[in-house]
């Protein structure tokens, strides 16, 4: 091994910095258990989740995640699957179950009783997981027991918290739940357990990497069952985990070869889309399209189905949606009824603005007009007062008060009077002088 290679290696050891091995496995240990204060720790965790869901704020959401105690029993359990731990794996197993229960019990209440129910951006984003799913709970575990690991923390642990998002696919889950949206429930559920399993993997890998040791049974016999049952277990993860990353990259490989093919056939043809539906489960798959003003005979839909084959589509039938109804007429006609409205309320503002102007005035301006015509004023204020003349009927009518150096007479006080009549554009106006 060459010099280079030996400090480059040295460079990259794991084991450097790395904390006292009995010391870790009693951390993990000991943020295992759910009790007391972790369970509501915990369920105010999940309440705020739900919240920031509710009111689509990815903040809050932020917040929620950072206090969430919830990747204690999963790295629990990664590390108890990585030393043949049995009684670790099992304790790890029992509390990451009672959090989930708990967590969607709360979360469940909580929509069921508030009165906000539309599915946000924020909760639609937890009911399909996808290919990166799968590598940033994989990626933020090996980060998460890495750090755990170490003598010096660091600030990973807070990014790995929101990185891993646990809590808002357990939340979606409850809003599932609580509205009987089954397909939201198992969609959230089954991104939450992917997190879960692919954060368990990654820690698996680090305890293996770091050679934690493996725990011995009192009894030979009890051991070899231990571990062959700790085996089971891990292929039982690692098999599914491997089909369910297989099938989310084929799923997102089709997506992206199947917005190619729009792309190129359609919107490079300055074809609008109004509607656009892509249909992974049925035989065959489907792209479901309908256009804002062009019609496609019934040979150009043959010819582009089989110009699916040439975009990697196979097993795929295209659908273009072209109803007797005028879809562009509609659509237009949908425009200028929100115009209508537009134009009416910008109508009503003008008005309000109108009247508003009515009632106001540029005192500043007219108090230094007043002192240049009127030498003795020293400062003047003009309000409205609101005199009702008949039932149901009133008028406004401007009061003005003046201070002066010295009192003025009548004369010089009706003079003031029919300026400011003419200055404020109004058929009565009350003016009166203010003691000093």
């Amino acid at each position: 091994m060459t010099d280079i290679t030996q400090k480059i290696l040295n460079f990259i050891d794991l084991h450097k910095g790395e904390e006292n091995k009995k010391s870790v496995i009693e951390n993990i240990t000991s943020a295992v258990s759910f009790r007391g204060s972790n369970i509501w720790i915990l369920a105010c965790a999940i309440i705020i989740a739900s919240v920031g869901l509710n009111v689509n704020s990815t903040a809050v959401i932020i917040g929620a995640m950072l206090i969430s105690p919830l990747m204690g029993p999963i790295v629990g359990a990664g590390f108890g699957l990585g030393m043949y731990d049995f009684e670790l794996l099992k304790k790890s197993m029992k509390n990451l179950l009672i959090a989930t229960v708990v967590s969607l019990t709360t979360s469940a209440i909580y929509f069921y009783i508030s009165p906000f129910k539309e599915a946000q951006s924020e909760l639609l984003a937890r009911t399909s997981p996808n290919i990166y799913d799968i590598l940033i709970a994989f990626f933020g575990g090996l980060v998460g027991v890495i750090a755990v690991t170490r003598v010096e923390k660091g600030n990973p642990i807070p990014g790995v918290a929101i990185a891993t998002a646990l809590m808002p696919p357990l939340c979606t889950a409850g809003y599932g739940l609580a509205l009987g949206n089954y397909a939201y429930f198992f969609g959230a559920l089954y991104l939450y357990t992917i997190n879960c399993v692919f954060i368990c993997i990654a820690t698996f890998v680090i305890v293996k990497f770091l050679n934690y040791p493996v725990t011995k049974q009192l009894d030979l016999q009890q051991q070899k069952r231990v571990k062959y049952g700790v085996t089971i277990l891990i292929l039982l993860l690692i098999i599914p985990s491997i089909f369910f990353a297989y099938q989310l990259y084929v799923q997102k490989s089709y997506s992206s070869r199947t917005e190619f093919f729009i792309q190129k056939e359609f919107l490079d043809k300055d074809y609008p889309i109004i509607y656009k539906k892509i249909r992974y489960s049925t035989a065959p798959k489907r792209i479901e399209l309908a256009f804002l003003s062009k019609k496609f005979t019934d040979n150009e839909i043959i010819d582009l189905n089989k110009k699916l084959t040439e975009y990697d589509l196979p097993n795929t039938k295209l659908i273009i949606r072209q109803d007797t109804v005028n879809l562009r007429k509609d659509i237009m006609n949908q425009i200028n009824n929100n115009q209508t409205v537009v134009d009416q309320k910008d109508l009503l503002i003008n008005s309000l603005r109108n009247q508003l102007a009515l009632y106001q005035f540029n005192t500043a301006q007219i108090n230094n007009e007043a002192k240049i015509l009127f030498p003795t004023v020293t400062s003047l204020k003009i309000g409205n007062y609101n005199v009702e003349e008949e039932p149901n009927k009133s008028k406004i009518i401007p009061v003005v008060l003046f201070q002066s150096k010295k009192k003025m007479d009548s004369d010089t006080k009706q003079k003031m009077k029919l300026w400011l009549k003419e200055r404020l554009a109004k058929d009565s106006v009350e003016v009166y002088q203010q003691n000093n």
